[in-house]
């Protein structure tokens, strides 16, 4: 049995009370890790402990595949039809909605994001992908292919049976609807890890699973370290499987285990530098206010970022000018707080990484146009900031700082920019802007980028596939095209006429 993180709110956004199992979801029950370990979670506004979990090892690991392999096998996978999947994860989703306020309160705790953010974008964005993926759930279909008079062949996409999930912190709930919805809607079981940093709101989401209705093994839920539990899923050979989203470095790891071990497949989205391409003739004011929420949105702490801001000549001095008024008014401060924007970096290794980057920066020869600096003594908290005199051969250009740190180039000429941007490891997203529409499909189609916005930034749609070119992954989510990772294609011969 496993114990309960209580904490009363009275906050400005939030009042309430939460009450959270501290243990490992395994089997439809709450229990304590085999070799008892334990993770603390801390509150990035303060740096203080806020309480310690239950921390899953590969021996939880190999209980809860096991349990999913048994669910698989009995009741679930081709034991329940589609619509009955459907009906359990519309379910799930409505009661997601009726706790929705708490989630959100969790992952602003744990994660320092705005809750106005965490309520309005992450978990009405993760209820949202849940409702989409029940309705998918009863239309998983083969073909029949025709071949001649004397055979009937088609098509079966069945599921794969246990699928393993490492999720990250920068969107704790979107992540974990983002991973969870397609595979259970094509009928597969589930082991998932969630960030150790944020682990609070997975752990909310647990209690409402027995209750939707799903039976034992169908979900679960070990949290723990990436070293341990994540490479534990990555290495299971009852895990058949396995969807990671997070750093490059990590999902090369993730893709040596998993070939090491059975050979499962596996879908990665990875990190991004992400370039803003802002033409002459663009809408400046829109171009801005777009930059804006490209780059400082969800703290900067976002795979798509659009770090590096490519401005053409003509337009860069004035886009400089009001793109650094409107970042100097980024209201940066307590989560909890109605009218913050930018909250805490959500750990001290990824404050400490952020400054690293911006100290580099500096000796490298760019320069700090605006901020740079920690803000406060107490929590994690980072001043929006700019570099210009930028070069494509510094730290702070070619990786990926996942901070609120933008970097402003000029540029002459549209064979040079796009050359520019795509002059990177990365190609998960990129940004277009200019009032001519023959010029920003032509650069859009040009950008090697799983991604490209036209005239906007950082804006998914459930119904369009998200991923990445290069180094930012393999496969998609989001969209019919993330079902494709969930299921295998069976080919099916039937002879009616045949004879030797």
């Amino acid at each position: 049995m496993s114990s309960t993180f209580t904490k009363t709110f009275d906050t400005p956004t939030f009042k309430g009370t939460i009450a959270v199992p501290l243990g490992l979801y395994i089997n439809g029950e709450f229990v304590v890790p085999v070799e008892g370990g334990t993770l603390d979670v801390v509150n990035p506004a303060t740096g203080k402990v806020v309480t310690s979990i239950a921390a899953g090892t590969k021996a939880d690991i190999d209980i809860a595949a096991k349990a999913a392999k048994k669910a698989y096998k009995t009741s679930w996978g081709l034991k329940v039809p589609g619509a009955e999947r459907g009906k359990l994860m519309m379910k799930l989703a409505g009661l997601m909605e009726q706790h929705i306020a708490e989630f959100a309160a969790l992952d602003a705790l744990a994660n320092g994001k705005a809750y106005n953010t965490a309520y309005s974008r992450d978990n009405k964005g993760a209820i949202a992908v849940m409702q989409y993926y029940a309705g998918w759930a009863d239309k998983i279909n083969g073909k029949t292919i025709e071949t001649n008079e004397n055979k009937l062949a088609y098509t079966r996409h069945e599921p794969i049976g246990v699928v393993g999930q490492i999720i990250p912190w920068n969107v704790p709930m979107f992540s974990l609807s983002l991973k969870i919805a397609p595979a259970l809607a094509t009928g597969n079981t589930i082991v998932l890890k969630p960030s150790e940093i944020t682990p609070l709101s997975a752990l909310l989401f647990c209690t409402l699973i027995k209750e939707a209705g799903f039976p034992p093994g169908v979900i679960n839920i070990v949290n723990g370290y990436g070293a341990t539990a994540g490479q534990a899923i990555s290495e299971h050979p009852l895990i058949e499987k396995v969807a990671f989203t997070g750093s490059t470095l990590t999902g090369r790891k993730i893709m040596e285990a998993a070939a090491k071990s059975n050979l499962k497949p596996v879908t990665l989205e990875l990190g991004g530098k992400s370039p803003n391409v802002i033409f002459d003739d663009a809408d400046l004011e829109q171009a801005v206010k777009w930059a804006i929420h490209g780059i400082y949105f969800n703290h900067g702490q976002n795979c798509s970022a659009g770090s590096r801001i490519f401005i053409q000549e003509g337009i860069y001095d004035k886009f400089l000018e009001q793109f650094t008024e409107q970042a100097r008014e980024i209201k940066v401060g307590d989560p909890f707080s109605p009218d913050t924007y930018q909250g805490p970096q959500v750990s001290k290794t990824q404050f400490e990484r952020i400054m690293g980057y911006i100290d580099s920066g500096k000796n490298d020869g760019a320069t700090v146009h605006l901020g740079g600096n920690q803000i406060g003594q107490e929590g994690y908290f980072i001043q929006p900031t700019i570099f210009t005199d930028c070069q494509p051969n510094m730290k702070i250009v070619r990786e990926e700082i996942f901070g609120p740190v933008a970097c402003v180039m000029k540029f002459k000429t549209e064979d040079e920019v796009v050359e520019q941007a795509n002059d990177t490891s990365y190609g998960l997203a990129a940004s277009v802007f200019t009032k001519d529409i023959d010029r920003a499909i032509r650069v859009a189609h040009a950008l090697e980028a799983g991604t490209a916005w036209i005239n906007c930034a950082n804006q998914t749609e459930i119904s369009m596939p998200f991923g990445g070119f290069k180094q930012s992954g393999i496969g998609r989510e989001l969209s019919e095209y993330a079902l494709e990772n969930y299921t295998n294609v069976k080919a099916v011969h039937v002879n009616i006429g045949i004879r030797l």
